[in-house]
């Protein structure tokens, strides 16, 4: 893996047209206390895109935010387990229970989309549902990803990379999280984790570039998970690898603000205007691609 040196001027010469970074907050519009700390992270910090939940509790409030904020990427979070469907139970009656809720088993709905038809026609209206309704925000669509990473699943993936088409789809997230970032966890079980997903990424990234989508090359923010605190966050930027990098957070999730603080932290801005990498969203990342092939 190649990591870029601490030197400033070497850190200049070494930035390619390829390196770029993407500052992520998902779950955009399951409240308002999100929404509001993704605005607050693009005003006063590095935030630079989000990916919107359109079943959302409040995802009309994180649409009109998101258009006051030109300098916001949204994308689309495909919600699929442990939140709320677009379409009513009678439209999808083996995805969700009787108050229209994905349930919270990965691991066994996993299996059963295998081996249902009838749950994956479902799959397939409810995944273009959640298209329709961000195309109906006026929204240009910055990329596409699911909660909890269950795009991974190589059933859900082909669905989305099929509906996604339709609606314009040009980038998707790639969950490949390098192995420095777990160098700080304690025990075992995020390594084996990362472990386990890697035959299951590999297919992902090769679905991916037959789709001829773009994709992150690394990502962070799993091993962090709930502790993306300003530490965390400056140790992924000071060591960032070459290639397209994202990094995802939680702002304004659950009862601690150390994300927020983060993203909003002045020692992380200086850090990020030294390493002369650049930022933006997905749809930036390839168009700057595009005038590099030029």
């Amino acid at each position: 893996m190649l990591f870029v040196p601490d030197d400033s001027r070497t850190l200049r010469a070494a930035r390619t047209r390829r390196d770029f970074l993407i500052i992520t907050a998902d779950d955009f519009g399951a409240r308002e206390l999100v929404n509001e700390a993704v605005e607050l992270a693009v005003r006063r910090g590095v935030l630079t895109a989000a990916s919107l939940m359109v079943g959302g509790a409040a995802a009309a409030d994180a649409v009109r935010r998101a258009r006051q904020l030109s300098q916001l990427r949204v994308g689309l979070h495909i919600v699929l387990v442990d939140g709320s469907a677009i379409l009513e139970r009678a439209q999808i009656p083996l995805l969700v229970d009787a108050s229209g809720k994905f349930g919270r088993h990965m691991v066994i709905d996993a299996f059963r989309f295998v081996f249902s038809p009838s749950m994956r026609r479902q799959l397939s209206s409810e995944i273009r549902a959640q298209f329709k309704a961000f195309a109906a925000t006026g929204l240009q669509l910055d990329h596409v990803n699911a909660h909890k990473h269950f795009h991974v699943h190589p059933t859900l993936l082909r669905i989305i990379l099929e509906v996604g088409r339709e609606f314009g789809m040009q980038a998707i997230r790639w969950p490949r999280e390098p192995v420095l970032a777990y160098e700080h966890v304690s025990g075992i079980s995020q390594t084996m984790q990362h472990a386990g997903l890697s035959p299951w990424l590999t297919l992902m990234r090769r679905q991916i570039e037959r789709a001829g989508l773009l994709h992150n090359d690394w990502m962070f923010g799993m091993a962090a998970s709930g502790q993306m605190d300003t530490r965390a966050l400056l140790r992924i930027v000071q060591r960032l690898p070459s290639g397209i990098s994202e990094i995802y957070s939680h702002p304004g999730a659950g009862d601690s603000q150390r994300e927020l603080a983060a993203l909003t932290s002045r020692r992380v801005q200086a850090t990020l205007r030294s390493a002369f990498v650049a930022r933006g969203g997905y749809s930036d990342a390839l168009h700057r691609l595009q005038r590099a092939r030029t």
